[in-house]
């Protein structure tokens, strides 16, 4: 294959992504996501802030993190760590009651009963860090 046909056919798998990247912004705008003044620091696309309150890049379909100027990456990184520490407690909890519904087993649900209550202790301790942050 030449090289004049190996970057026509570039540029068409070029146009093929940007397109996809376009669609991709309609539809995060039509699920209310918010447009910002941002760009990824990527690929330069516009990043959008999702209902979540997550910034996210579209085109790279990947989550990120604005650091304010003065501010630590780990201090920005710190606010995602907990919500999804807070997610995985959540997860957790769901799993265990599950299982807890079905256990018959008085050692079996004293065992549960005991995860339970760590984990409920966990997130209102990751919750009250959270609210301190804010």
């Amino acid at each position: 294959m030449s090289a004049t046909a190996r970057g026509q056919g570039q540029g068409k798998a070029d146009r093929a992504g940007a397109a996809e990247a376009l669609r991709r912004m309609a539809e995060a705008l039509k699920s209310g996501a918010v447009m910002l003044d941002l760009q990824c620091p990527v690929c330069s696309s516009p990043l959008f802030r999702l209902r979540s309150g997550e910034i996210w890049c579209v085109k790279c379909q990947k989550r990120v993190i604005v650091v304010k100027e003065g501010e630590e990456p780990i201090t920005a990184m710190s606010d995602l760590l907990l919500a999804s520490l807070e997610e995985t407690l959540l997860r957790k909890l769901q799993e265990l009651n599950k299982a807890m519904r079905d256990e018959e087993d008085i050692g079996r649900l004293t065992e549960l009963t005991r995860l339970i209550s760590g984990l409920l202790d966990n997130l209102e301790k990751v919750r009250r860090i959270s609210r301190r942050r804010r």
